[in-house]
Parts: C-alpha cells; structure tokens; sequence
C-alpha cells in the first residue's frame, strides 16, 4: 500500500494585496504542520488576485484610463517567480515537508500569466501557465504555451495541474494522462454546482486522485468594493474545495462559505485497481484510431538568431 495524505487550503486573496494574502497562507503553517499531508493544493489566482467584477475600463472599441490605472495596480500586486515573496513559499513547504501547488497572477514582462506554481517538498520550483483564459480573463491575462505541462514526480506522487475551465479541455485531459498523472490537482475560483459534478467525472475519467482548491470571498460589501451591487449576504465566491478518489467517490468537501483545511489519506495503489477496467491512456485509448500531438515547444513572440559575421 501507498498511502499518502493530501490536501486543499480553501481562502481567498486578501483585499489589501499579495503581501497579505502571504501572511493568511503562512498563518495556517500549524495546521499544515498537523495534517501531515504530502500535498497542499491552493486555489487559482489566490496570490496576485482574481478580480472578480471588475471590467478595466474596456468596452468594445475604446478603453478607459482609469481601466489602465486599474491594470497597472494588479500588475504591480503580480508575482515574480523568482523573488522574495516565493523564497518564503519554498520555505514553507520545506518545513512543512509537503509539495504545494498555489495559483498565481504571474508576472512576464508586462503581460500577466493566471500560473499554477509548484514548489515540492525540497524547494524544487515548476509552473504551470493557463493555456486558454476564460472570456473576459483573456483582457488581463496571456496565454500559456506547451513548454508548461509538467506531470511531476514528488513524495505524494506524480502530480500535475489544470487551471478552473482548462478542465473543460479534453485534449488537455488525454494529454495529462498519457503523462502518468496519479493526483490531478485542479485550481479553481468556480464555485457552481456543476463544477462538482466536472470534478467528479475527470477523476473517475481518468482514474486518479483529484484534488479542487477553490477561494472563500465574503460579501464585497464586507471586504471589498469590486462590484458594490452584489447582494450583501452572497458570497463573492463561496468555495467548493473537494478531494475525489479515482471511482469517483467524494474523499473531503466539498467545503462551502467558509475557510478552511480539508485532508484525506489516499493509497495509491488504488489507482492501479481502478485503472484494471479503464485506463484512458492505455487499453482503453484505442491508437489505432485516435492520435493526439502535443507541441512543448516554447513559443516566443520574437526569437533572437545571432549570427557569426563573417567581414
């Protein structure tokens, strides 16, 4: 048997920004302690914002200036990958000795990539960038490219991510499990019923462990102004954060209007068994018919060739 324990931290960003919301994150490190889990999966956008509500000035054909100012505050609470802020995670998790997988508003230049960052459990760094923003995320966000599909092997064991609607895009899916993925961990600030239900079916789909991390926002009208018409009792987003066994079966949460930690003891050699009927990238995928290629070729918008000069 191969027992792990894994994990979701359901909270939100924190309306007074990224060095905050560090602080809310760090302050469940006791519990994180007091779980044991191998994995600590968080939600999408959780450092660096999701701003639901909000437009950035733009409307069809013309932008505002204000939606400008709007944009270069969010841009300045975005993360770098590779400064302080994220060090402290990487400590985290190395105390804690547990892999964690977070959202992120990630910071490439001047564009802003929705990212899910991975720090295992030895401090080792990966990401994951959102390969299609949703409807209007495509203002504020870049697309992700094939050089960040990382299926990686850590003490939990082998993990990748798909960011809120990314779930919906079935190449994506077949393309995670010919990687081998055992533990499909699933980033969200969807808080609707049916995500469940989508939940649920890629983990009894593709047989493996699933694990959802969605935001808690309280009320705007409590914590913050994005959309000052929201009703005030109605959470902005109201969780959902769930663990699922590969048949399918709810293991924790869903956790709903609340923060919280959810844990559940998995074996991985249950996947073995549910694979024994159904295997999507093995017995089950029938090659001789279907093919899929997947380009991890880095696309850059400029590619510098230096030449040697011959004069």
């Amino acid at each position: 048997m191969k027992k792990k324990i894994i994990a979701a931290l359901q909270i939100g960003s924190s309306s007074q920004g990224t060095a905050q919301t560090l602080q809310l994150i760090l302050g469940y490190k006791e519990r994180i302690l007091e779980s044991k889990c191998d994995l600590l999966v968080m939600p999408e956008a959780l450092w660096g914002g999701y701003p639901k509500g909000a437009d950035f000035g733009t409307k069809v054909g013309y932008r505002t200036e204000q939606g400008r100012e709007d944009f270069l505050h969010y841009w300045q609470q975005a993360i770098d990958i590779d400064g302080p802020e994220v060090q402290e995670l990487v400590e985290l998790a190395k105390s804690c000795n547990t892999s964690i997988v977070i959202g992120i508003i990630e910071r490439g230049g001047s564009t802003l990539y929705c990212t899910a960052l991975f720090i295992t459990e030895k401090g080792e760094i990966s990401k994951h960038r959102k390969l299609m923003p949703t409807a209007s995320e495509r203002l504020i966000w870049g697309q992700g490219d094939g050089s960040t599909l990382p299926v990686l092997e850590v003490s939990a064991g082998r993990i990748g991510a798909a960011i809120c609607w990314e779930n919906y895009m079935p190449l994506l899916r077949s393309a995670m499990y010919a990687k081998g993925i055992e533990i499909w961990c699933a980033p969200t600030v969807d808080d609707r019923d049916i995500w469940q239900a989508s939940m649920q079916h890629i983990a009894y789909e593709g047989r493996c462990f699933l694990v959802s991390a969605c935001q808690y926002q309280s009320s705007p009208t409590a914590e913050n102004s994005l959309d000052p018409s929201w009703p005030k009792d109605k959470p902005l987003i109201r969780g959902g954060s769930v663990i699922i066994s590969p048949m399918g079966e709810i293991l924790a949460g869903p956790l709903y209007n609340e923060e919280g930690l959810i844990c559940a003891e998995i074996d991985l050699d249950q996947i073995v068994k549910a694979r024994y009927d159904l295997d999507p990238a093995g017995h089950y995928s029938r090659p001789d018919i279907f093919q899929l290629t997947v380009n991890e070729q880095a696309r850059p918008a400029v590619t510098i060739v230096k030449t040697e000069n011959n004069n």
